[in-house]
């Protein structure tokens, strides 16, 4: 028989597992244990009243919602920005499709990757520590990018340091808003991650209108001192609110017998692995096969971005309380894989406008339905923090592939870009077979279940 000692352990030990569940739906938990030295931030201590229920407004609140958009503007609009920098590397330094797009799939990769772990940092205690050192090494590596001439110098500066600093300073943010907001997290939630609609859209018109009149390497330093601003303005917003809790694990492996959520993780692999295929290359296509002026290719980026920025949010409502967030990631993908198909028909450049602001549409609802249809096929909320990271590694591998192979598709099809966007298309369709069959998994036969 247990002992009442043993008794009360186990009670605290769930407590805390259900608490570090709420705190953390965007990343596994690393704190402290009971009776050790408590992390301590080196820039903020904990607040008073730390454990009373969330206050879902307020100043203070509201600010975190502006920390984690001003954050969500670099730490993805920077990656999504890659297409312009793919065409000038393209043209400047005469290399194939293939090779230029490792410099943004590396940094996509580390972006995804370290989201993991800088998650754990933050809940551990180093919330601004951990954000102070990704901005530092965005800031850092966006100026030696400025300073480039050869690829190894964009590869090390542009996808090695920057990319590691945005998955870095990611978290941090995300970590604080959700412990503000409990009712009103949801439509806290979304308007933060408009800020990678905003960053989409002007970060490449930074950069593509700033070449002609300044040059490349001054186009580059603007873009640095934007992201110097917005990191700066969102440290100075961060507040972090609950204390320390004990650590969860980094990997649950057990998590692959689940049907559900092993035939996830295999869609969305393969629908990263052609999701930004549209935003490497429309660019390239516009002005290699349509004959557009390297200003006017940057445009079809700008909408394709720009169209995405309303999309997300009211997708979202209409998922969150109508429809359901698998279901409507799996009409979306769907409709998706349709629009990568149909751009084998596009021969205009009236078409390709149109095409571009079909592509941003969808292309922009699928990124953001990702955390909300994985949510709705977990029913342990304690596993999701865990569960979400596992994904976003499983994601970071996709995006390191993706954009080289299709590369290579064009490169060794005479730059024609036919059997890539068949390539391309294919891929986003088998990805929602998977999708549809992990929501057979977890509802069985019945169309109408909202999940």
């Amino acid at each position: 028989m247990a002992s009442n000692v043993d008794i009360e352990k186990t009670a605290d030990v769930k407590e805390d597992e259900v608490g570090r569940a709420e705190l953390c739906a965007f990343g596994p938990s690393l704190t402290s244990k009971e009776g050790n030295t408590k992390p301590q931030d080196d820039t903020q201590s904990e607040p008073e009243g730390a454990n009373d229920a969330p206050p879902d407004g307020g100043l203070i609140a509201w600010l975190q919602v502006v920390a984690a958009l001003l954050t969500s503007t670099i730490s993805w609009g920077t990656p999504t920005a890659f297409g312009v920098f793919q065409l000038y590397y393209v043209q400047t330094l005469k290399l194939p499709q293939w090779q230029v797009s490792w410099i943004g799939s590396v940094q996509f990769l580390l972006t995804y990757g370290t989201c993991v772990f800088s998650g754990r940092l933050s809940d551990a205690g180093y919330v601004r520590s951990t954000f102070a050192v990704g901005a530092f090494l965005v800031v850092f590596g966006t100026f030696v990018t400025s300073l480039g001439y050869e690829y190894w110098h964009f590869f090390l500066a542009q996808g090695l340091t920057v990319g590691l600093g945005l998955g870095i300073m990611f978290m941090p943010p995300l970590q604080v808003l959700s412990s503000y907001f409990e009712k009103k997290r949801t439509f806290a939630m979304t308007g933060a991650a408009t800020g990678t609609g905003i960053g989409s859209l002007i970060l490449p018109a930074i950069i593509q209108y700033s070449i002609p009149k300044v040059g490349f390497a001054w186009a580059v330093r603007i873009f640095g001192f934007v992201a110097l601003f917005c990191t700066a303005i969102a440290f100075l917003c961060i507040k972090p609110r609950l204390k320390p809790r004990r650590s969860g694990p980094l990997v649950e492996w057990t998590a692959f017998k689940e049907r559900p959520y092993l035939l996830y993780s295999i869609g969305v692999f393969l629908l990263y692995l052609a999701l930004f295929f549209g935003s490497f290359y429309i660019n390239s296509y516009a002005r290699n096969i349509i004959g557009f002026s390297t200003t006017d290719s940057v445009q079809l980026l700008l909408i394709q971005n720009g169209v995405s920025i309303p999309a997300r949010p009211i997708v979202g409502y209409i998922a969150n309380y109508h429809t359901g967030p698998m279901n409507t990631y799996i009409v979306t993908v769907i409709l998706f894989a349709i629009i990568t198909l149909s751009w084998i028909a596009v021969r205009s450049s009236t078409g390709l406008y149109v095409y571009a602001v079909f592509l941003g549409l969808t292309n922009g609802v699928c990124q953001g339905m990702f955390l909300g249809s994985l949510a709705s096929l977990t029913s342990d909320n304690r596993k999701m923090g865990t569960r979400i990271g596992m994904v976003h590694t499983i994601v970071a591998f996709a995006t390191l592939a993706g954009p080289p192979i299709a590369g290579a598709i064009i490169d060794s099809s005479g730059g024609q870009f036919t059997y890539a966007q068949l390539y391309a298309g294919l891929t986003i369709f088998v990805a929602s077979g998977f999708f549809v069959a992990a929501r057979y998994a977890k509802t069985g036969p019945y169309l109408k279940a909202i999940v």
